[in-house]
């Protein structure tokens, strides 16, 4: 059983920081993109920011800038740095992991339950 954890959400005011965390446990073989998404009552999920096994990170045109997304593939956690919040930055922010549960089984996706980020204005 594979459990992604996201923590470190909660209320900031415009122009603050937030970082999340996001930590993959159990029986993992390896993992290869780790990823940030954020979802919004009544939009569709948004990808905020990818980040692959070798570091290579790419992100939404909103956020560029402003979010960096890194990984410790020791501890299997991709993190997620928030700078110069905006209130359209509030959301649910959730993390993804494609990985493989062993060597000859093909990756699957894994979600996190989302944390909850909200910038006041």
């Amino acid at each position: 059983q594979v459990q992604l954890m996201e923590s470190g959400g909660g209320l900031v005011q415009t122009g603050g920081s937030v970082r999340l965390s996001c930590a993959a446990s159990g029986t993992i073989f390896s993992i290869n993109t780790m990823s940030w998404y954020r979802q919004t009552p009544g939009k569709q999920r948004e990808l905020v920011a990818t980040i692959t096994s070798d570091g290579s990170a790419n992100y939404a045109d909103s956020v560029k800038g402003r979010f960096t997304i890194s990984r410790d593939n020791a501890k299997n956690t991709v993190y997620l740095q928030m700078n110069s919040l905006k209130p359209e930055d509030t959301a649910v922010y959730v993390c993804n992991a494609n990985l493989k549960l062993s060597l000859m089984r093909r990756p699957y996706d894994y979600w996190g339950q989302g944390t909850q980020v909200t910038v006041s204005s």
